[in-house]
């Protein structure tokens, strides 16, 4: 997803970017731990916590000898309890835009401070690298309260040079406020200048916005509103209102960030689109556009949406329109974009059948190899499955089978002779 800088490289540079050899900044900090600030909900600083915090999320990127981890499992975050953000926030953890705190949280309700939104839209932009390169590490900017970042928040300075550079303050910003929580407001206008959308948003700035208190958006910030409202970044409350002034908790700027990175491309190294061929264990098996398969290797962790939905590896069907993203060559993640036809069969030999407490089957398992690898896959058996084809043979482990599935779950199985 790295963005052209010709542009911006062509530009006159922002006034608050000078460059210096000033000594190499500590790098390591992952969006999820940029500050503590706020982090109790109560909008109070608390210069102790957010140290703490600022210091797992450290740990959270650097293991070791600079090993970056990435993890997709967090332990305040339940798929039931967050379905409108819980898909947002694992697409973009598992790109590394924003992640959560080395204590495995993610800390969804937690208001997001501005140094740490401004990370995100970065690392989105794909400049994540180019942040943190020495060169932009070292940079001097002329925001009046840039002594105090550097001292407290060393590691986003090249994140704050890019952002410079690729317009995403304004020219009449004097100052960062790291710590003041990222409202509504300036978060649409801060996505827009992500998206390269400004000029559109100048020209809108006319427009009339059906919101009960429109008139508590600033008429400079119009056009930004209505061009998020449009590209569909952003939407109003259920009464109406969009309410500018409420500060962005972590889960909906994971929303939010989404939403932008559908618009941008993907030129991320580590991803690939295409259509699987064939899933077998745990090699999966996906053909590109140019019409080359790919295999790959499902990490024991990978992180599988299917229908917006959490699924297991069982679930992915030939057919499917997938956006798989790898880690240290493994899948980390898949992202089904078109499910296949729910409808699909299978073939092996049984490996194990599982009965529920009426005596029914209620798990079979198949096994099969594919170029050499032998895989097997569970499935759910459907209470009135329907046992055709050899009627002198039993159904019983090494048996051939074919199955028919729907909705992954076994509604046929046919004995093979």
């Amino acid at each position: 997803m790295m963005q052209n800088n010709d542009n911006a490289k062509s530009k006159t540079l922002h006034p608050m970017w000078k460059k210096t050899a000033a000594a190499t900044l500590a790098v390591g900090m992952l969006v999820g731990g940029a500050s503590g600030a706020y982090a109790d909900g109560k909008g109070k600083n608390d210069s102790k916590h957010e140290e703490k915090e600022s210091k797992q999320a450290s740990k959270s990127e650097v293991k070791g000898k600079g090993k970056i981890e990435i993890n997709l499992n967090y332990n305040d975050l339940k798929e039931e309890d967050w379905k409108w953000a819980y898909s947002h926030i694992i697409r973009l953890a598992s790109k590394q835009v924003f992640n959560g705190y080395e204590d495995g949280s993610f800390k969804p309700k937690s208001n997001i401070t501005r140094i740490e939104a401004l990370v995100a839209a970065v690392r989105l932009l794909g400049l994540k690298a180019e942040a943190e390169s020495a060169d932009n590490m070292n940079a001097e900017l002329n925001f009046k309260d840039f002594k105090q970042i550097q001292k407290k928040y060393p590691w986003a300075v090249g994140y704050l040079k890019v952002a410079l550079e690729n317009d995403l303050f304004s020219e009449s910003d004097t100052t960062v406020q790291a710590e003041k929580p990222a409202d509504r407001l300036w978060a649409s206008v801060l996505l827009v200048k992500a998206l390269k959308l400004e000029d559109e948003a100048k020209a809108s700035m006319g427009a009339e916005l059906d919101f009960r208190d429109a008139d508590q958006i600033p008429a400079g910030s119009v056009g930004y509103v209505a061009v998020a409202v449009k590209k569909g970044l952003i939407t109003g409350y259920d009464d109406n209102t969009f309410k500018p002034n409420k500060p962005v908790t972590r889960a909906e700027l994971a929303a939010l960030l989404d939403r932008a990175d559908e618009q941008l491309p993907d030129s991320n190294a580590s991803a690939l689109t295409g259509v699987i061929d064939s899933v077998s264990g745990s090699t999966l098996k996906v053909k590109k556009a140019d019409g080359t398969v790919v295999s790959l290797t499902l990490g024991s962790d990978v992180f599988i949406f299917r229908n917006d939905k959490k699924v297991s590896a069982s679930a992915l069907q030939a057919g499917d329109e997938v956006l798989v993203r790898t880690f240290e060559g493994k899948v980390v993640f898949v992202d089904v974009k078109d499910a296949a036809d729910e409808s699909k069969t299978d073939s092996g030999k049984i490996g194990t059948i599982t009965l529920n407490t009426s005596g029914k089957i209620s798990t079979v398992s198949i096994v099969k190899t594919v170029d050499g690898v032998t895989g097997t896959t569970v499935y759910d058996v459907s209470s009135n499955v329907k046992i055709t084809g050899d009627e002198d043979a039993a159904l019983a482990p090494n048996q051939e089978v074919k199955v028919k599935i729907v909705n992954n779950v076994v509604t046929e199985i046919e004995i093979v002779s």
